[in-house]
């Protein structure tokens, strides 16, 4: 197949390369989305209404008729019975085809109506030849590119492709699917499925064909991130090693917290004191709920690296969070004597160059920003330890960057990622299986559990009321708008009207409004005036979705609750219950015209009244979103899997786990020829 990116490529191969089908395995894994049955010829006096059917029958009228609208209408007759057939569009060449007299192979589905029998715009070409004998695949396709065109390019795809087996030998008797499907086999038959298969063991990939194939996605998968752990212990990274003197920088720095850590704190300290005090590069997850305080913890591993002689950088992916950690950790670390950079998209260029340079002499020991902290034009003296805070809000390419500014004797830095939203085991064990995973899982006492309420949006004088009764008493309260501006598409409501109408309705109350358009130097006011206690109420986009530590507010409104994600509002509901008042969240839906709430969106907002368990909220998010969308950026938009559920194929994710290790150390050509299989070059994005 030609190079559908070369100048010889045709319209048909540009047409597949848009498929992402440029090799012959490519083809051969673009598997139908259904499947229609020609292999049999329905009599209409055994057709049901509601049936999807085929029939042979000859055209005994032809009418095109332009009123009350332009439509073709023909009439079969098969011997057993007469149908109507109706187009509301065609071309001349159809309607000769639906000449008087010709007999016609018609497939569609058979509805009633006052003159009978009637099939809305089937498919129909001259009867005759031999039916097939399997089911007929529809493929996913892309404008110009037919059906026909496509199942012959897969058909020969799928012949030359290299299916031969890269299971270890012998293998198949632990995993056992089903003895005689082979790889060829199975994508042969899903290709082309014989008409007596159980169409339901198609659609839930439960088929043993199904199987097949998802075991393989699987090995992949666990392959491909266990190979690039391996690999990863071949480079080299600065040994980081703790002091143990009660005058070193972490004794001094958790001596000077105005808190105690938690026995989790603690736990993940060492853990991490311990990747960092190895020879190769540390790549690990942090991950723990909203407020369980991972910002302390990575404060501790920069002490360790700082104190050793190297820098460490914190990339955040928004300016108020990256803002929020660099106050956190100036507080901190300052009076210790570190210096700090700041470095962020939106600086003034005296500011950036100063900030630079620091960063380029080695002065500033910690560098704090956004993705301006990758920017070419940063050069760091001796990167050593990277932190990444909300990973998932990242690309690959970015991380990779990040990874990149250390270049000292060919050592890579140690990378801490970090998260709050807690990773379900199955992704884990699968999506993350490159990574060493630390879980902060108790949250700092003294936090308050939140009552979240889901109230309809025509109860929202009532919420407003409430709100007053909470400012009375010396409270604060945010209040969360999904859109900035008015959308004619979306009929909701925007912070700029909220901020107007909740000023008319509470006059002496002071309302503050925020989000993204506004200058940064606006911005930065309106939350110091919050923060100070100067602001009763703040009106926000999502921008105060996480990093907004205020612990004074107790109460979070978010509006039109039903078009935010679950992880989204366990974040915005994180951000009260930080002080000693009982605190609440209060969920404003609205359905619009439509008589109820969609069932993803009802099953979000009923999880959120359920629980405040962020490993919950995770596990009921995927179940909702899928691995793809719940990932967000980790594969750069790809999610890895087409074929399995991580929910419903543990049993195969723990067989592919242990096959992929065993492949790795006994076969390990067969280990490469798997990945490059179902891979190619998407394997580097398990790196970063």
């Amino acid at each position: 197949m030609p190079n559908p990116t070369g100048s010889t490529a045709t319209a048909t191969e540009k047409a597949l390369a848009k498929l992402g089908l440029v090799r012959d395995i490519d083809l051969a894994l673009h598997l139908p989305l259904r499947y229609e049955d020609e292999t049999r010829i329905t009599k209409l006096r055994d057709a049901r209404e509601g049936d999807i059917v085929q029939i042979e029958a000859h055209v005994t009228h032809t009418e095109a008729t332009f009123k009350p609208r332009k439509q073709l209408i023909v009439t079969v007759d098969d011997g057993s019975g007469v149908c109507m057939l109706r187009f509301f569009s065609f071309y001349p060449s159809q309607q000769k085809a639906l000449s008087v007299g010709n007999k016609l192979r018609i497939r569609g589905e058979i509805k009633g109506g006052y003159y009978g029998f009637t099939m809305l715009h089937p498919t129909f070409r001259a009867a005759g030849g031999d039916l097939p004998t399997a089911l007929t695949p529809i493929y996913p396709t892309v404008a110009g590119l037919s059906q026909t065109v496509l199942r012959k390019a897969i058909l020969a795809g799928l012949a030359r492709a290299d299916l031969s087996d890269t299971f270890a030998p012998g293998d198949l008797s632990e995993f056992n699917p089903h003895p005689l499907w082979t790889l060829r086999e199975a994508l042969s038959f899903l290709h082309h499925p014989t008409p007596d298969v159980s169409l339901a063991t198609l659609e839930d990939h439960s088929h043993p064909a199904w199987q097949r194939l998802k075991a393989e996605e699987l090995l992949a998968q666990q392959l491909s991130q266990q190979q690039s752990r391996r690999e990863r212990a071949m480079l080299r990274a600065p040994v980081l090693q703790k002091s143990l003197q009660k005058s070193s920088l972490s004794a001094r720095l958790l001596a000077a917290l105005p808190f105690t850590l938690t026995a989790a704190q603690t736990r993940v300290n060492a853990e991490i004191a311990n990747g960092l005090a190895r020879p190769i590069p540390m790549h690990r997850l942090l991950q723990g709920d909203v407020g369980s305080g991972k910002t302390v913890v990575a404060a501790s591993a920069a002490a360790i690296c700082i104190e050793a002689g190297w820098q460490c950088a914190l990339m955040a992916p928004t300016e108020i969070l990256a803002e929020q950690h660099f106050g956190k950790l100036l507080g901190w670390l300052e009076p210790l004597g570190i210096t700090t950079a700041w470095l962020a998209g939106q600086q003034k260029a005296k500011e950036r160059r100063a900030m630079l340079a620091l960063v380029e002499s080695g002065e500033a020991a910690l560098v704090v920003g956004t993705h301006a902290i990758i920017q070419e034009k940063v050069k760091f003296k001796n990167l050593a330890l990277a932190v990444i805070d909300e990973q998932h809000r990242f690309g690959v390419a970015q991380r990779l960057a990040l990874r990149k500014k250390l270049t000292h004797d060919g050592l890579e830095p140690h990378m801490l990622m970090m998260t709050a939203t807690p990773i379900p085991r199955t992704l884990a064990m699968s999506y993350y299986a490159d990574l060493d995973v630390s879980t902060i899982d108790e949250l700092p006492p003294g936090r308050t559990p939140i009552i979240t309420k889901v109230i309809h949006d025509t109860r929202r004088g009532e919420v407003i009321e409430r709100m007053g009764a909470q400012i009375a008493q010396g409270r604060q309260v945010y209040w969360v708008c999904p859109l900035i501006e008015e959308s004619e598409a979306l009929d909701l409501s925007n912070a700029t009207e909220t901020h107007a109408e909740l000023s008319a309705a509470l006059p002496s109350v002071t309302v503050g409004l925020l989000h993204s358009r506004m200058p940064k130097d606006e911005k930065k006011a309106v939350m110091q005036a919050f923060k100070e206690g100067n602001m009763d109420v703040l009106v926000s986009t999502t921008v105060i979705e996480v990093g907004v530590d205020v612990p004074n507010a107790s109460l979070m409104i978010v509006d039109h609750a039903e078009r935010f994600g679950l992880s989204q509002l366990h974040q915005l509901r994180g951000r009260v219950g930080r002080g000693a008042a009982a605190s609440a969240c209060v969920l404003l839906y609205s359905t619009g015209d439509a008589p109820r709430l969609n069932e993803t969106a009802r099953a979000r907002l009923q999880a959120m009244a359920e629980t405040n368990d962020g490993f919950e909220i995770a596990r009921r998010d995927l179940d909702i979103r899928g691995p793809g969308e719940f990932l967000g950026a980790r594969q750069s938009g790809d999610a890895l899997l087409r074929f399995a559920d991580l929910e419903r194929d543990g049993v195969l994710l723990e067989w592919a786990r242990r096959e992929a290790t065993m492949l790795l150390n006994r076969y390990p050509h067969l280990a490469q020829r798997h990945i490059a299989r179902w891979l190619g070059g998407k394997s580097e994005f398990l790196k970063a």
